[in-house]
């Protein structure tokens, strides 16, 4: 097991690197560019946007900004002569102020060494931003996704169980309706539900529910611990834990019905052993085996965040910060959002390939 999960290590490497050559590709090939969004004015002159090009380096060659944002642009200075500060390139003039001289701005690291670099728009290092909306992020994802566990698994279980029920009629048709429904729709129909149609109906001046952000706007020195204000979080939840719940219950359905099928099955049933110890004991955890290739994936996706919802309720985590960062063409932010993403995915995969061998010790990896 060790010597697999370091060969998909390995091999994830490869993979990684072609994600950021195409992101990175994709992002310089937007229209407008950060020097436009930028200067974006009628009394800005031309020489203004030519200096501003310069300092954020956006005129170079792109193998040369991609090296820059990737490995850092200390490595592209020397010290000529020989005094300890590095004054010049052996690649490009560094024209900090684009007046034709040659100049060395500060030094930038790289995101392979921890540094994405600073936002265009806050003027502030982009690792610490992001690190302050993770927290939120992990909080409403890791909800959904218990959420999503706690109810899709055991009405997949039961409706298999049960197949040809009502039960199990009324729980397919829910699944198919929380797939088809766009979740923004979703949001906004629970928003104005929780805020002016229920309290209306029921004779209350305020919403029943909060509509939005993390903790009340009041509040001084951060939101309080997650049980004092798990109000804030029972809509966004929801409306996230749709789709999982209507997923997982369908494949853990489809999953049943194949084990039930399965000789063993009939055996333990001959022996005499009651039906829940047999469906749940010795039917459910072959039956999990199949929801692992969703569950690697979904744990470490957890710090990809959920943009639309994260929008429609106001919450600040990294979907809607990345969304914010599109809109502005804030390139170090969204790139930065790109590989954190990568990485929850490629190792999201390599967690669910573990998860086989835990779920089912007769999964062994040469």
């Amino acid at each position: 097991m060790v010597k697999y999960t370091l060969r998909r290590l390995l091999q994830g490497i490869p993979t990684f690197f072609g994600i950021t050559i195409l992101s990175y590709l994709l992002m310089t090939a937007a229209p407008g560019g950060p020097v436009a969004a930028l200067t974006f004015g009628p009394n800005v002159s031309p020489q203004d946007r030519q200096q501003l090009a310069a300092r954020l380096g956006v005129n170079d060659p792109l193998p040369i900004q991609y090296l820059r944002w990737l490995l850092g642009d200390d490595w592209m200075r020397w010290d000529s002569d020989g005094d300890g500060i590095a004054d010049s390139s052996f690649l490009i003039p560094l024209d900090a102020d684009g007046d034709g001289e040659p100049e060395p701005p500060g030094v930038r690291q790289g995101v392979l060494r921890g540094d994405f670099g600073r936002s265009f728009f806050y003027r502030r290092d982009v690792a610490s931003m992001i690190g302050e909306r993770v927290a939120a992020t992990m909080e409403l994802g890791a909800s959904a996704l218990l959420l999503g566990l706690s109810v899709g698994v055991p009405i997949g279980i039961v409706a298999a169980v049960t197949r040809g029920s009502r039960f199990d009629t009324a729980t397919r048709v829910m699944a198919v309706m929380f797939q088809a429904i766009p979740v923004f729709w979703l949001g906004l129909l629970l928003i104005m539900l929780f805020g002016s149609a229920l309290p209306r109906a029921l004779g209350l001046d305020s919403p029943i529910l909060p509509m939005g952000g993390r903790c009340p706007p009041v509040l001084i020195g951060g939101c309080p611990p997650i049980y004092g204000r798990i109000e804030y979080l029972i809509l966004p939840t929801f409306v996230l834990a749709t789709g999982a719940i209507a997923i997982y219950s369908r494949y853990i359905r489809a999953s049943m019905l194949d084990v039930m099928s399965q000789d063993y099955m009939r055996t333990a049933h001959s022996k005499g052993l009651k039906g829940r110890s047999v469906w749940f004991r010795h039917g459910a955890r072959n039956a999990l085996i199949p929801l692992a290739t969703f569950l690697g994936p979904a744990i470490t996706g957890l710090l990809g965040g959920a943009a639309i919802t994260e929008t429609i309720f106001s919450w600040p985590g990294l979907g809607r910060f990345a969304v914010e960062a599109v809109r502005a063409q804030d390139f170090p932010i969204v790139m930065a959002v790109v590989i954190i993403t990568a990485i929850a995915t490629l190792l999201g995969y390599i967690l669910s390939d573990i998860l086989y061998a835990l779920i089912d010790p007769r999964i062994r990896f040469d």
